[in-house]
């Protein structure tokens, strides 16, 4: 029986790849910067694998982002006032922006100037999603 990934691990994995993407970087140039197969760099986006200290160090430098970036908004481990860990934003959120395709989105939807031309996409995504069924997150 296989342990399932860590949810820090996921985090951050998801968070080097949208940079990554960002960048217009391919898994095998990143693994090739620092010494790994593009193997080990889908291990470490995927959250499969550990990254050591060093090694996020030396991604984030490749990735020209703070070690920080790799971590923000992500799920703390720390328990809140309740008992519960502090939520960030839902996951469903930074899964879509490690995706090509949402990035892609977000990058042309903030150059759309007109609030009224956004507000009148995010009503057509939203009728667009209504007719495919209910909220599945």
């Amino acid at each position: 029986m296989s342990k399932a990934p860590n949810p820090v691990d996921k985090y951050v994995g998801s968070r080097v790849r949208m940079r990554r993407i960002m960048l217009g970087m391919s898994q095998e140039k990143l693994g090739e910067a620092l010494g790994l197969t593009f193997q080990q760099i889908q291990k470490y986006e995927k959250g499969t694998n550990r990254v050591g200290a060093s090694r996020i160090q030396q991604i984030a430098e490749i990735l020209q982002v703070p070690v920080s970036f790799l971590f923000e908004g992500g799920p703390s481990g720390t328990p809140g006032p309740d008992g519960f860990a502090e939520g960030a934003s839902p996951s469903y959120v930074s899964d879509f922006l490690a995706t090509s395709e949402g990035l892609a989105l977000t990058k042309a939807f903030t150059r759309i100037t007109d609030s009224k031309l956004r507000r009148s996409i995010v009503d057509l995504v939203e009728q667009i999603a209504a007719r495919e069924g209910p909220d599945k997150r």
